[in-house]
């Protein structure tokens, strides 16, 4: 496995990987994504390998513009292409009825699919360079924390991937927004890095979806139990007591906790939700590796990127 820094030369070394069939880990603006060539169903099995990913939960297709998403869409109601032309590039996927291109691996049997048009730089001239779209779900083992460095990919997948591009942290920290209108109005399905408030000022009032079926999700990181630290993970509520000391860690939202713990993480000591969840996997790498058996982590305001934050440590104390 190789890890190179993004270059415009070695972009170019990883998108003949793509198209030979190979796999690769880059940036994204929310994590890092383990990458392989969306119309290739063997390069798409070879992601649920290396991640140890159970076949029933589907893929996120990445495209690099809007005419080449829309190649992968049966149909497009009125308004999810408004969404499209609003926030893509950006840290939205939209779930609808899958064209004829799009392999069934990538999808899990289901008839939608999950596309979405990165802003990370390096990721849309790798998708270009590559010359179609690349499936790519989070670089991580399935499950696990998500990666947010490429320092957290080569951990978890050691030598899994042909290529690790480093892009740096990344810029947001959690993953996308999934939407879908297949019951012809929007549902949210999983909470991600474009705020839902935003997105009802453009789609109206989005209904959430019902609670997960971990046998069929309708969409990639929506199972019940996932984002998970290698420990158990517990969410408070601030200021309430917990029991302190070398085998418990601490993950505060803005105000460090009383008492000595293990280990401790502030994820934005000014409250600021965007900066939380940029640091939150981040913050959750670093307590997994303290030698803690347990993890508080408080809750944080449930608005903007807070529901993001939420719902995955949520995920992550199921």
């Amino acid at each position: 496995m190789k890890l190179l820094k993004s270059s415009p030369q070695n972009i170019k070394i990883a998108a003949a990987l793509i198209k030979a069939g190979g796999t690769v880990a880059f940036p994204t603006e929310t994590v890092y994504g383990l990458g392989a060539d969306g119309f290739n169903p063997a390069a798409c099995a070879r992601i649920f390998e290396i991640k140890g990913r159970p076949r029933f939960d589907p893929l996120i297709l990445h495209a690099a513009s809007l005419k080449q998403a829309l190649r992968l869409f049966r149909r497009v109601p009125a308004p999810a292409l408004r969404l499209m032309k609003k926030f893509w590039p950006g840290p939205l996927t939209l779930v609808l009825p899958k064209s004829a291109a799009v392999p069934d691996i990538v999808t899990a049997g289901l008839a939608t699919v999950a596309v979405r048009v990165p802003a990370n730089p390096a990721a849309l001239a790798l998708i270009k360079a590559a010359g179609r779209p690349i499936a790519a779900p989070s670089a991580n083992k399935f499950g696990r924390l998500s990666p947010t460095t490429a320092a957290h990919v080569k951990k978890q997948l050691a030598s899994g991937p042909d290529m690790i591009l480093d892009g740096g942290k990344t810029a947001i920290g959690v993953e996308s927004t999934i939407v879908t209108f297949c019951k012809g109005h929007p549902v949210l399905l999983r909470p991600g890095g474009l705020p839902l408030e935003e997105l009802e000022k453009v789609s109206g009032r989005t209904s959430l979806a019902r609670s997960p079926d971990s046998n069929a999700p309708a969409a990639p990181g929506c199972l019940k139990k996932h984002y998970a630290p290698a420990v158990r993970l517990k969410i408070i509520s601030p200021g309430q007591a917990v029991n302190a000391g070398r085998s418990a860690a601490y993950l505060a939202f803005s105000d460090a906790p009383a008492g000595k713990f293990r280990a401790v993480e502030t994820l934005s000591c000014r409250g600021d939700l965007r900066e939380a969840a940029a640091g939150l996997f981040s913050a959750l790498h670093r307590l997994e590796n303290s030698g803690a058996k347990i993890i508080y982590a408080e809750k944080v305001p449930p608005h903007g990127l807070g529901r993001a934050i939420m719902d995955r440590l949520r995920r992550a104390s199921a």
